[in-house]
């Protein structure tokens, strides 16, 4: 049985029994965003893929929803989503609906605090951007197959084998990160801190608390004058320009986006975002 074969690690009592309960035809699962879709891919492989409510790139801190994704909402025998702290243009539809199961609702994840721009933890926050550490994606596979086993229980087998499958690669991927010492990076904006402790990386500071806000001159001074190493490379979800290039000086830039948008395999995106960061930290 699945839940005994991949059970989910404390999971809240309240979040799936009654919802997991009726469901005895082919069944039709929706996941909320494109990381939630590319984890939910991996366990459906060779079976009827999972529909998605966002649109790629968006992982629902703003807009809202079509009639259509309304419609569909309510058409789903499940709709999986992160929760209110990442999807705020879900919240109207998503959080009574009967058939909605919030992945934050469960107590089955490694979660990380939001942080000032010089890495101190904010008290009483929560960084949303879970997927990005290995085991929080292997738990949220294990999830979603037990929701695509009571949706589809003829493919329950399959699911289990493709779980199997994908912690497997996603062992063999953080298996390969360099282990050496710990490589320092800048960000635009901080949202990669759920890669740090399995790529094996140092977060010294972001330029801005929001990626929609422009960096005050004084935080340029902050990173340039506490600079962990003489070459740096700051991550960024989208260009920079030079003149914040000239006030950083000697630094490289990748852009990466968070919502894993430029892949279509989960494992694949992870080990290539780790090895571009590599890339970027390690060129002088």
């Amino acid at each position: 049985m699945l839940f005994s074969k991949f059970p989910f690690a404390k999971l809240s009592p309240f979040v799936l029994p009654a919802l997991l309960s009726a469901t005895a035809h082919a069944g039709t699962v929706t996941v909320s965003n494109y990381p939630l879709l590319l984890l939910s891919n991996a366990v459906t492989q060779g079976a009827e893929p999972a529909q998605m409510l966002l649109s790629t790139g968006d992982v629902g801190h703003h807009g809202s929803l079509s009639p259509s994704k309304v419609k569909l909402v309510g058409d789903s025998d499940y709709v999986v989503w992160f929760g209110h702290e990442l999807e705020q243009n879900l919240v109207k539809t998503l959080e009574n609906a009967p058939n909605a199961i919030s992945l934050f609702k469960m107590k089955a994840f490694y979660r990380l605090p939001m942080r000032q721009l010089d890495g101190t933890p904010r008290a009483d926050t929560f960084d949303p951007h879970i997927w990005l550490d290995p085991e929080n994606a292997k738990a949220i596979v294990r999830a979603l197959a037990v929701v695509h086993s009571h949706a589809n229980p003829e493919h329950k087998g399959l699911y289990a084998d493709n779980v199997k499958a994908f912690h497997q690669a996603m062992d063999k991927a953080v298996a390969q990160v360099p282990k050496e010492h710990k490589r320092a990076y800048w960000a635009y904006h901080d949202s990669f801190a759920y890669l740090e402790r399995s790529a094996n990386l140092r977060f010294a500071g972001a330029l801005t608390p929001d990626h929609h806000l422009s960096p005050k001159a004084s935080q340029f001074r902050i990173l340039n004058n506490d600079r962990p190493s003489p070459y740096m490379c700051l991550l960024s979800q989208g260009a920079i320009s030079d003149g914040i290039k000239n006030k950083l000086g000697n630094v490289g830039t990748l852009i990466k986006q968070e919502d894993m948008s430029d892949g279509t395999d989960f494992v694949d995106v992870w080990q290539a975002t780790v090895n571009e960061i590599y890339a970027c930290i390690d060129q002088k």
